[in-house]
């Protein structure tokens, strides 16, 4: 479960988000001591029993909190908790999958594994090549139905319940569990039932 963070904390937080896309540098000083419960949860999700992970969780929370510092520069529209899940889904995933990728072209290529949308893999995408497939296979989602692409990436990179991206996206769980169906069987109809083209 995400934790709860207080509606003082929420609109604080979101007034601090604001205030960053308003260049208030100092905004970020005191964005932190907010966040960085909520960022090293998502973080642990994601990385947790995953022993091959070369990204330490602090790590990946410094990095994604930059991303959403970077995101939020220049921009409006901070809308609270929710948008700072989605932002925080996405920035982790980009930390992990522009990580992978680095480390990949160094040796040339990855594993070869294939990734499926499996319940199993959530909280298992690391900075492996499974982060780069799911990323990849999500940006050619997001082309078809935005929404689902949004789904799978709050349930990988953002370690969310069924329950939790249901309240996230303004629909019914049953709404949520029929998306994750659509998604997977779209995911297997493009990929093959092992993640990649065959």
């Amino acid at each position: 479960m995400m934790l709860a963070m207080p509606p003082t904390s929420i609109a604080a937080t979101t007034r601090l988000l604001i205030a960053l896309s308003e260049d208030d540098f100092k905004a970020g000083e005191k964005l932190v001591p907010l966040i960085y419960d909520e960022l090293r949860e998502i973080a642990g999700k994601i990385l947790a029993g995953n022993p091959r992970a070369t990204l330490q969780a602090t790590e990946l929370i410094h990095e994604a909190y930059i991303r959403l510092v970077d995101a939020s520069l220049g921009k409006e529209g901070w809308d609270g908790k929710v948008h700072f899940q989605r932002m925080a889904a996405r920035a982790m995933r980009y930390v992990l999958v522009d990580r992978a990728r680095a480390r990949f072209a160094q040796k040339r290529g990855g594993s070869g594994h294939s990734v499926t949308l499996d319940e199993e893999l959530v909280g298992q995408i690391d900075d492996s090549d499974r982060a780069i497939q799911v990323s990849d296979g999500l940006e050619q989602l997001s082309k078809v139905d935005p929404q689902l692409s949004q789904l799978v990436e709050l349930r990988f990179f953002g370690g969310l319940s069924m329950e939790e991206i249901a309240d996230n996206l303004g629909i019914s769980l049953r709404s949520a569990q029929r998306s994750w169906r659509l998604a997977r069987a779209w995911w297997i109809r493009e990929f093959g039932e092992g993640g990649k083209d065959e």
